[in-house]
C-alpha cells in the first residue's frame, strides 16, 4: 500500500516541483484558499495558541496574524516540494547566509557544532548551507511512516552532504563520526513539545511554563560541541536571509539547561518581531496544565 501511494503521489510532486516560481506561488494561493478558508486546517489550534501567548492582542490582530500565517504555511509547503528539483544556483539566490564565516571560523578551530533552530521562517532550504562549509551535516528528524517517501526526503537532503538521522541514532552516529575525526554540524529543531514523562526541564516559553526539549544541549555537553543558533528572516516571498549566533563554544561551562533557556529566549525574539512566521499549527503549549510540583 505504501508503494502504491508513492507511485501515485510522486509524479504529482515532481510536476509541481518543476513549475516556475510564479506558477508555484499561484498554486500556493489556491492551496491557502482550500486549507484555510474551506477546510479550516487546525484553525482552532492556531487561534487558541495565538490568544494564549498574545492575550493583549485584539481579535482583529489575531485574525490578521492567522491569515498571514496560513499564506506563509502554504508557501512553505510548495517550497519544500520545489526542493526536489531546484538548482543549487537558484536556491543560493533565494536562501542566503549573512555570516557563514561564523561557522567556518569554528571549523578552523576544529569545533563540531550543535545547530539549534525553531520552526520559524523557513528551515526547508537550510541544507544548502553545506555548499559553503566543510562540516558534514546531520539533522535529527522523525522518520516518515511511508518508507518510500522517507527515502525520498533523505535523498533530497543528501544532495548537499546533509544526512537525516533519528533521535535514537543520533549519539551512535555522531560518536562514530567523532572517532573518525570528522567535523560535523548537527541540526536540531528544539522548540516543539516533548512528552511530559520524558521532560527533564520546564520553563516559560512566550510567558507560559511548558516542558522543553533538552537533547541538543545534552549532546553538546556530552560531545563537547559548540552551540550555534540560526534565525531566519523572510525578505520577500520566496527569499530568506539567515543569521548565525554563537550561544557558546564551551557548553560544559554552563549549568544544566541554561543553554536551553538561552535558545528559547532567542526564539521568542523572532516570534515577537514577526509572529506570522512561527509554526502555530502545533500544540506547543498543550502540557501547560501538567507542570510537576518541583517545577512550579
Amino acid at each position: 500500500m505504501q508503494l502504491i501511494a508513492y507511485i501515485i503521489i510522486y509524479p504529482i510532486l515532481w510536476l509541481v516541483s518543476i513549475l516556475p516560481f510564479r506558477l508555484l506561488y499561484a498554486l500556493s494561493d489556491v492551496l491557502y484558499f482550500f486549507l484555510y478558508k474551506v477546510f479550516g486546517y487546525r484553525t482552532s489550534t492556531v487561534k487558541a495558541n495565538l490568544k494564549l501567548v498574545f492575550p493583549e492582542k485584539s481579535d482583529k490582530e489575531i485574525k490578521d496574524i492567522t491569515t498571514k500565517f496560513y499564506h506563509h504555511l502554504c508557501d512553505m509547503i510548495v517550497e519544500s516540494i520545489k526542493s526536489m528539483t531546484i538548482s543549487e544556483t537558484e536556491m543560493k539566490k533565494r536562501y542566503q547566509f549573512t555570516n557563514v564565516e561564523l561557522i567556518n571560523d569554528l571549523g578552523k578551530k576544529q569545533r563540531s557544532i550543535v545547530l539549534m533552530c525553531a520552526h520559524y521562517g523557513s528551515w526547508e532550504w537550510i541544507f544548502i548551507l553545506q555548499t559553503y562549509i566543510q562540516h558534514k551535516g546531520y539533522a535529527v528528524y522523525k522518520r516518515l511512516r511511508n518508507k518510500h517517501f522517507d527515502k525520498l526526503v533523505k535523498r533530497i537532503r543528501a544532495k548537499y552532504n546533509s544526512h537525516l538521522i533519528t533521535t535514537k541514532e543520533t549519539f551512535t552516529v555522531l560518536a562514530e563520526s567523532k572517532k573518525k575525526g570528522e567535523l560535523t554540524i548537527n541540526g536540531f529543531a528544539s522548540d516543539q513539545s516533548p512528552k511530559v514523562n520524558k521532560a527533564f526541564h520546564w520553563n516559560e516559553f512566550m510567558g507560559i511554563k511548558v516542558p522543553m526539549h533538552t537533547g541538543a544541549e545534552l549532546l553538546a555537553k556530552k560531545m563537547d560541541m559548540a552551540v550555534v543558533f540560526f534565525s531566519v528572516k523572510r525578505i520577500k516571498r520566496g527569499y530568506y536571509e539567515t543569521r548565525f549566533k554563537t550561544i557558546t563554544e564551551n557548553p560544559r561551562d554552563f549549568k544544566d539547561y541554561d543553554i536551553t533557556d538561552m535558545f528559547f529566549k532567542l526564539v521568542e525574539q523572532q516570534i515577537y518581531e514577526a509572529p506570522q512566521y512561527y509554526l502555530w499549527t502545533h500544540k506547543r503549549w498543550k502540557h501547560r496544565d501538567k507542570v510537576p510540583e518541583n517545577f512550579k
